[in-house]
């Protein structure tokens, strides 16, 4: 089930956020794995905006952020429960978020992502993104992500249209 985050669910959320970071120690990026959750600051401004969602089995297992860039959605977090992992949760909030862009008229979900990373660009290209280059708004994203200590070189801009109706 995916439904609105709310404030109940920011302690959770932070949680899942450190247990997903985790599995950046095993390809050798453990400054990733030991990033701070978002913040309750964060987390307030993304809910009280309408652009947070979580996936609910039992408990929350994924959530996603998302924020307007250029006039496109813009996915800001993605992050899956490892104990949750495969089961589809993280691509079934990207495609909530497509049905969103596509009632708020958007024309694609942008994201920023580690170029090599196996469950980051690789992924999002099995889920129909392409790279394309930094432009606009997507620019800034990058070099606010650099002011944080992500590299990047590493990294990539992101793109998928949203189908009408999608």
């Amino acid at each position: 089930m995916i439904r609105p985050a709310t404030p109940a669910d920011f302690p959770r959320l932070q949680q899942l956020e450190v247990a997903a970071g985790q599995a950046f120690r095993e390809v050798g990026m453990p400054e990733i794995a030991d990033h701070d959750p978002p913040s309750l600051e964060t987390l307030t401004h993304f809910t009280d905006r309408g652009r947070a969602w979580v996936s609910e089995e039992d408990v929350v297992g994924a959530y996603l952020l998302a924020k307007v860039l250029d006039g496109c959605a813009h996915i800001a977090q993605v992050s899956t429960d490892p104990q949750f992992r495969g089961r589809g949760l993280g691509r079934a909030l990207i495609d909530h978020l497509g049905h969103w862009a596509s009632s708020h008229h958007f024309p694609a979900l942008t994201l920023t992502t580690f170029r090599d990373v196996p469950w980051n660009a690789p992924y999002y290209r099995r889920l129909g993104f392409v790279e394309v280059p930094a432009t606009g708004a997507l620019v800034d994203e990058v070099a606010k992500e650099a002011s944080l200590g992500l590299d990047p070189r590493l990294r990539v801009c992101m793109r998928r249209a949203v189908s009408p109706g999608r």
